[in-house]
């Protein structure tokens, strides 16, 4: 089977990047699939995050997509134009070059434009957020500027649902929100991270990982902690992550002169962190799947998450390797913490539950809905 990946770049250390490179791995070195991958706005010299497998050819297209942001209203409109058609010229030629017998559009970069190629090939689009915060117009102040983004937004997931031969969400909640969609399905994500050694349920320290961004939730991850850490001084929080809040967050934490709490940025050997320490705590306002619950788990850390869309309520399994509490109830989140923190016991209890329910997500099951899919869509030709 021919199948063509096209996503933003290959570029950066995030989650879509990893995800996709292990799944193309896992694609070409176990079903022997003939796989390309086209990354639409890295060059050609730029090193991948992530390295592929030796048989998966690479394509960049060097389209420059995010010059647009240097000129001002008009100039940006006309450099966005410009772009879009670039890419879409070099997305066809090489589509139509290769001949696949599958086409995918990863993330939401040009997923509508991805799902109206004019070829043989079907087209899916594997969703990496949910819907409801795909292209978020937060920030936009105006009323024109909200209706403008509420136009595009609209015809985006028209558009795709239209085109597309199948979409693929990450979450069961958020395939009910494609209800005009041809085929949905839902395929969660898997992790490759070598667990050399499980958590120690019995060290008092808490880790968070992930970008330092809004969506993340970080800000209440600290009014959460400021609640706890006076009563338990022999505690530590470290989180774990870069991006555009660190000095804000930092400020934060200084300003209140709260304790015990440190920014760690990027760790090269995160699994040693995971082993390292007794609770994983994940705050975010969204999140499409959360990796960081998954691979939490598998080295046996019991996990508290706000119940937030959709991510961490198909992971963990409230009251049995970790706790989901309701969005935004920061006090019951730091009571549920509390618990943790101060019944050794229970943590080993949830340590040893966590190992089992991360295995409903091995590459070995998650891949076979995968394979099941393009096989079920190459007969509907």
């Amino acid at each position: 089977m021919k199948i063509v990946y096209i996503v933003e770049t290959l570029l950066p250390n995030g989650g879509i990047q990893r995800i996709l490179t292990e799944k193309a791995n896992y694609m070409s070195e176990i079903y022997k699939y003939d796989i390309t991958i086209i990354s639409c706005t890295q060059l050609a010299e730029q090193d991948n995050a992530f390295p592929l497998s030796k048989d998966i050819r690479q394509i960049n297209l060097e389209v420059p997509y995010y010059a647009q942001y240097k000129y001002k209203f008009i100039h940006r409109l006309y450099a966005k134009i410009t772009a879009s058609r670039m890419l879409q010229k070099r997305l066809k030629e090489e589509i139509h070059r290769i001949n696949p017998d599958i086409v995918i559009g990863v993330g939401n970069f040009q997923a509508d434009r991805i799902s109206k190629i004019d070829c043989n090939a079907k087209k899916v689009i594997e969703c990496h957020e949910a819907r409801s915060f795909t292209q978020a117009s937060r920030g936009h102040k105006s009323v024109l500027s909200q209706l403008l983004v509420k136009y595009y937004k609209n015809k985006y997931f028209q558009d795709i649902e239209k085109n597309a031969d199948a979409i693929v969400t990450l979450t069961i909640d958020d395939k009910k929100e494609w209800s005009h969609a041809k085929k949905v399905v839902t395929i969660p994500n898997f992790s490759l991270m070598t667990v050399s050694n499980y958590c120690n349920y019995k060290t008092k320290r808490i880790i968070s990982v992930g970008r330092l961004s809004w969506e993340k939730g970080y800000s209440r991850l600290i009014e959460i902690w400021r609640i706890i850490s006076p009563t338990h001084p022999d505690w530590q929080l470290d989180i774990f992550g870069e991006g555009p809040l660190y000095s804000e967050l930092k400020k934060t934490i200084s300003d209140h002169q709260i304790k015990n709490i440190h920014l760690r940025g990027n760790s090269r050997n995160i699994s040693q962190e995971y082993s390292d320490c007794s609770i994983c705590v994940v705050t975010s306002l969204y999140e499409g799947f959360s990796l960081v619950l998954l691979e939490a788990l598998k080295h046996g850390i019991p996990c508290i998450a706000f119940d937030c869309p959709y991510g961490p309520r198909s992971i963990i399994e409230d009251g049995r390797c970790g706790f989901l509490v309701e969005n935004n109830n920061n006090s019951e989140f730091a009571k549920k913490l509390t618990l943790l923190m101060e019944n050794e016991s229970l943590r080993e209890e949830f340590s040893i539950a966590a190992v089992k329910s991360a295995e409903r997500f091995s590459p070995s099951i998650v891949m076979l809905k995968w394979k099941k899919l393009f096989e079920d869509l190459i007969l509907m030709q």
